[in-house]
């Protein structure tokens, strides 16, 4: 499934997006920009290029026009080895706590969700648990506080939790999602946190 459709998926199912359109030329990023507003996010949409910071295909907090286009180019350049769809234009997340929610399909257990540390380090610090679907709210709770990183999570030195509320919901909502559409896989990440919300930036399914 590419980006495009993973993100239709996630729509399908109520899931609430950050505003986002697809641009096919410089002229169109800039159009898209001001519509959605600054600050944007860029990143390219191809299924050849699965981790697309490692290619230059992101580019973040741009701020207006010239930025954009500036943008554009770099990026289209970085990439213009691979086949690509065009260039994703999503209105920047919140800052807050980067958090991964992931599944697969076991054939023994059938689905599972998985709650991590997101983001860069995901695969830096591997600080993630899992369950068994379906979950409830207590498990989610109890998720949180298995994690090394729970302190992030729940507040500290300071820091308000995040709004835990938010958590609850959507990782409901993604075991519903991967037993709805029969998922194989499912990569929520990053989905950033704060004490009122959060954005899901990222998205990728296996079906």
């Amino acid at each position: 499934m590419s980006l495009l459709d993973d993100f239709k998926l996630m729509e399908k199912n109520n899931f609430k997006l950050i505003p986002y359109y697809i641009a096919k030329s410089e002229e169109e990023a800039v159009s898209i920009s001001e519509k959605i507003g600054y600050p944007v996010a860029m990143k390219i949409v191809s299924d050849d290029i699965p981790h697309k910071t490692d290619f230059g295909g992101v580019k973040i907090n741009l701020k207006n026009e010239l930025a954009v286009r500036l943008a554009y180019k770099e990026i289209s350049d970085n990439v213009k080895k691979f086949k690509i769809e065009g260039i994703l234009i999503q209105k920047m997340a919140r800052k807050g706590v980067e958090l991964i929610i992931g599944g697969k399909k076991d054939p023994t257990f059938g689905h599972m969700i998985v709650l991590g540390l997101g983001g860069i380090y995901v695969e830096v610090f591997r600080d993630i648990t899992a369950r068994i679907c379906p979950i409830k709210k207590e498990d989610v709770i109890e998720m949180v506080y298995e994690l090394r990183s729970h302190p992030l999570i729940t507040g500290t030195r300071g820091k308000k939790s995040i709004n835990m509320k938010s958590l609850e919901d959507l990782m409901l909502k993604t075991c519903k999602l991967m037993k709805t559409e029969n998922l194989v896989e499912i990569d929520l990440n990053p989905i950033i946190f704060d004490s009122k919300g959060c954005d899901i930036v990222d998205v990728r399914f296996k079906k």
